[in-house]
């Protein structure tokens, strides 16, 4: 079985390009359907990078020809449905797999009896680029509940279904600790994790005004539309595997030391994610046990989780518990924080919420005292959901700060302002770029923050209770060198290539624009090519860095291109322009000219089909000169060369301040938001359209963490109840108001190449405070637990 050229495996991500595009048809998703055109790239007017483009692979997706990766065609394939665990600790005494072997169809069934070998792969806090060591089916020890005990493959996925539900497990009960509440859970103190300057206790003691409080948020899970599935396929001591991923090369490298093998012999393709908010980024157990079938039955496997498996199969953000102090003076200044705080982990390993992170830069105070706790319990390994850390943070502090503002009866808002940091107080290193205060006033205008009556409980419309509230946020910048490829045809098309991922944020589009805009094309010539890990490499997409990555290294690579193009037309004999010197040159809206003439000059398609040449191909990275081939694959399989927000001597960071009002039904309690205003620093925007898309993505996420989602966990066997779509509530269509976005940024150089910052984290954080302060405002009623039900008002 073959699975043909690297071109072929993509046939369907391409777009229809019109005409001329035969030669690399099969290369990408382009902007055929888009009509803007590049600026002058010398000038800089970005009328292609900072348009309001489409999504490049819209037409695809609502047409049904973009293709996912368990929708690949394989010859031969074999389908696994993985069993989980009833119970949440102990062991498994025996697996009878009789029954379930001896139905037709039924290749074999794998069991710690049975086992596949998997070995344990290093996760990203030790170098590598797993989420979790969890490997299973390599013992006979019962984690949690909902834990993979068993692979069932068979002929068709109705044979390994039934097969699987014929299993009979013995256990062995332990004695499990089931939550974060749990009386026998011990915390674990995470001490490099904190952070301390001045006194913070003794300010507290002596303070004229303070607010104690604590702040409790449930489980909460990604649950992206696509499901986590994949399809590998080993053939000839190589495995290649099909993975809706956000870190093509995370992956390569997890299943590399899975299957202990050599990392040449794995290739990962993932071009499109139907959505994974972090839960994504790694390749999840379930990817081992389909990677190991493939190699011991020697054929292609797909394993698709069901929707309930989704939420035991990988692990969504925490529940936390949080306890924050604040003192101040009368007049309003902040002299002392105290943010100490509890997150769940696995029984056997660390997740780290790290709900300290906003709570440090926030707003200036000469003293201040944080600590973060783990608590072990009985549950799948925590994971990534938009914005970690810093949204729980985010909740903790902003509620806090509110409470304080009434507590002194000052304004929210002029509170804020009267402990504006000028510099980031947890370093005293200066800010790259801090547009709050801008944040703040458009904010507070569109939505008519002045015009509110600020008493609690102040305002009605019939029964209804109206309330207003406001939070601000933050996310750092995260960055990771990366590389990208520009392929110049003689046909006039251009292809990007890079093994990053679009997982719905439109990276097909801005890298399209990026290129376009740096080679002074028309976009629609641009075919951009993602998600395998042949291609250049990439970071994962995540931390919102990865737009800033790639549009980077395509940048460098456009221009080298241009000064390649440049050269060839100086120096090639064949060249028209063949008589001049490299430097007496222009390239200019995708041609090559003597510097001397205003206007004309030679296209890059005629330029290279006047040399013979068929097509350029061009590189380019965001490394820094002198890095090794170690150093660029380490930034392609871990976090070995990820930079956080101080490195470079300032302090980098997206911002945003969220405004909203509610109704609360003075009778039922229930709670609906008429209105969600969010103001965002983020830089420049290479998209506008994207950039808000992802904005109120966020913010509608932000709404469901405030008042709908919560993981239910059954205390008789720690069983999570509402494991589905029907009963784990997310935000619809009918819980969302009007949403209106607003970027008060400007380009941060100091922060990226291009002078973006992040887009897609930073809408999610700070929404829920900002929710919960309305629900004060309006009803008078402090809820410090999320999601805010109608039982918590009562």
């Amino acid at each position: 079985m073959t699975h043909g050229n690297e071109f072929e495996l993509n046939r369907r991500t391409v777009m229809k390009l019109g005409a001329g595009a035969a030669a690399v048809a099969t290369a990408g998703v382009s902007l055929s359907g888009e009509k803007a055109f590049a600026s002058d790239p010398t000038k800089s007017k970005g009328s292609v990078l900072g348009a309001r483009l489409s999504r490049a692979e819209g037409p695809l997706k609502v047409t049904g020809q973009a293709r996912f990766a368990i929708e690949q065609k394989l010859e031969n394939l074999a389908y696994g449905v993985t069993v989980q665990s009833t119970r949440p600790a102990g062991r498994i005494v025996n697996i009878d797999m009789a029954a379930a072997k001896a139905l037709p169809g039924v290749l074999d069934v794998y069991t710690a009896q049975n086992s596949l070998k998997l070995n344990k792969p290093t996760v990203y806090s030790k170098g590598g680029g797993a989420t979790e060591e969890f490997t299973p089916i390599q013992d006979d020890v019962v984690r949690f509940n909902g834990m993979h005990i068993a692979l069932v493959v068979a002929e068709t996925f109705e044979q390994a279904t039934e097969a699987a539900g014929l299993l009979k497990v013995e256990y062995e009960d332990g004695d499990p600790i089931l939550d974060i509440n749990d009386p026998k859970a011990k915390a674990q103190l995470i001490d490099p994790m904190g952070a301390a300057w001045g006194d913070a206790a003794t300010a507290l003691a002596n303070a004229e005004v303070k607010v104690d409080v604590i702040y409790t948020t449930s489980r909460e899970y990604n649950v992206p539309m696509e499901p986590h599935a994949c399809i590998a396929s080993w053939e000839n001591g190589k495995i290649t595997v099909w993975e809706p991923s956000q870190w093509v090369g995370g992956a390569r490298s997890v299943v590399s030391e899975w299957l202990g093998i050599d990392i040449e012999n794995v290739r990962v393709i993932s071009p499109y994610v139907g959505g994974g908010f972090g839960s994504k980024i790694g390749a999840h157990p379930h990817v081992g046990l389909a990677c190991a079938a493939s190699r011991k039955l020697a054929r292609p496997i797909k394993v698709s989780l069901t929707r309930p498996q989704t939420f035991t199969g990988l692990g969504g953000r925490p529940a936390t518990r949080q306890t924050l102090s604040i003192s101040a003076s009368k007049d309003g200044k902040i002299s002392s924080i105290v943010h100490e705080s509890w997150n769940e982990t696995a029984i056997d390993e660390v997740h780290i919420e790290a709900c300290s992170n906003v709570t440090k830069i926030m707003y200036a105070t000469p003293n201040f005292s944080s600590r973060l706790n783990v608590v072990p319990v009985n549950t799948v390994q925590p994971g990534w959901k938009r914005g970690p850390g810093e949204n729980p943070s985010a909740y903790a502090l902003e509620s806090a700060i509110d409470e304080l503002a009434y507590a002194l009866n000052i304004d929210p808002i002029t509170l804020r302002l009267a402990n504006w940091a000028e510099v980031d107080p947890s370093n005293n290193l200066p800010w790259s770029t801090r547009q709050l205060r801008e944040a703040y006033a458009a904010g507070a205008d569109a939505i008519g923050w002045w015009n509110r009556n600020p008493v609690p409980r102040s305002m009605r419309e019939g029964r209804e209770l109206i309330g207003y509230g406001m939070a601000a946020g933050s996310y750092p910048m995260i960055r990771t060198a990366s590389e990208a490829k520009i392929v110049l045809h003689a046909s006039g098309q251009i292809e990007v290539l890079s093994a990053g991922t679009d997982m719905g944020t439109g990276t097909y589009t801005i890298l399209a624009q990026t290129a376009a805009d740096a080679l002074g094309v028309p976009v629609e010539t641009v075919a951009v090519r993602l998600g395998d890990t042949i291609l250049p490499r990439s970071a994962l997409a995540g931390g919102s860095q990865q737009a800033n990555n790639l549009t980077g290294a395509v940048d460098k690579a456009a221009k080298n291109a241009r000064d390649a193009l440049l050269a060839i037309a100086a120096s090639d004999p064949k060249s028209p322009l063949a008589t001049a010197k490299a430097t007496d040159l222009t390239f200019e809206n995708g041609s090559v000219r003597p510097t001397r003439r205003p206007n004309g000059g030679i296209s890059i398609a005629d330029l290279l089909k006047a040399v013979g040449k068929n097509k350029l191909e061009i590189e380019g990275n965001t490394f820094a000169p002198g890095a090794t081939e170690e150093m660029k694959s380490g930034a392609d399989r871990s976090f070995a060369q990820l930079k956080g927000a101080v490195e470079g001597g300032v302090s980098a960071h997206s911002w945003c301040a969220h405004f909203v009002e509610v109704r609360v039904d003075e009778d039922f309690g229930t709670v609906r938001v008429k209105r969600m205003v969010s103001a965002f620093d983020s830089g420049r925007i290479f998209n506008p359209k994207l950039a808000e898309s992802q904005w109120i993505g966020g913010m509608v996420m932000g709404l469901g963490q405030a008042l709908l989602e919560e993981g239910y966990v059954d205390q008789r066997d720690g069983r999570t109840v509402n494991a589905n779509f029907a009963d784990y509530a997310v935000p619809v269509n009918a819980d969302v108001p009007d949403i209106q976005v607003i970027s008060v940024g400007v380009p941060d150089m100091q922060a990226t190449a291009l002078g973006g910052k992040g887009v897609g984290e930073i809408g999610v954080v700070g929404v829920a405070p900002a929710i919960g302060n309305a629900v004060f405002h309006a009803t008078g009623k402090r809820i410090r637990s999320l999601p805010i039900t109608l039982e918590k008002l009562a």
